[in-house]
């Protein structure tokens, strides 16, 4: 191997190069790039926070290049690089998950409040039309006979209560 590789398995080396080749150390970060990837996707289960991690890690590495010498095993060093950043950044993501849970859980029940408001402003028999078919899932064959309308009859109740639905509720935002 050459003097200044910083990828050397030898046992023997005692102390870090005086300088590393900074441009080696990148071309060999390159070619482990799908190893990094693929262990950080396993870690994120999310590509986008899985190429964060993988970039974080790759930042670590550079910053650390004079230690690769020191290493006997470069990928598991990396790997393990890889791993402290994923462990370095859980309380963030756990702060993260519990505050959108908790904004999620509010929009939820702020729209589920206006549609509740809507379907009580729908004049009643499109509101026994949605309620029928929408919410208790009867077939509108089903439906019409309970309503002992034709199944055309239903079919109008049922748009326009989603026109009326859509003009209520667009305009506030509830519903995306």
């Amino acid at each position: 191997m050459e003097e200044n590789d910083p990828w050397d398995r030898s046992r023997g080396v005692r102390s870090p190069p005086a300088s590393v080749d900074v441009q080696k150390v990148r071309e060999q970060l390159v070619g482990l790039l799908p190893r990094l990837r693929r262990f950080a996707r396993s870690l994120a289960r999310n590509a986008q926070e899985a190429d964060d991690l993988v970039q974080v890690a790759i930042e670590r590495a550079l910053a650390r290049a004079d230690q690769l010498r020191l290493q006997s095993h470069p990928v598991r060093w990396l790997l393990g690089i890889v791993r402290g950043a994923w462990l370095d950044g859980a309380p963030a993501r756990r702060r993260r998950e519990r505050v959108f849970a908790a904004q999620e859980a509010a929009e939820a029940v702020s729209e589920l409040l206006a549609l509740q408001e809507a379907l009580a402003r729908l004049p009643e028999e499109q509101h026994l039309a949605v309620a029928l078919v929408l919410i208790e899932g009867l077939a509108y064959k089903e439906a019409a006979e309970l309503l002992n309308v034709p199944v055309a009859t239903l079919t109008g109740r049922l748009a326009q209560a989603r026109e009326t639905l859509h003009a209520l509720l667009e305009p506030a935002g509830a519903l995306r």
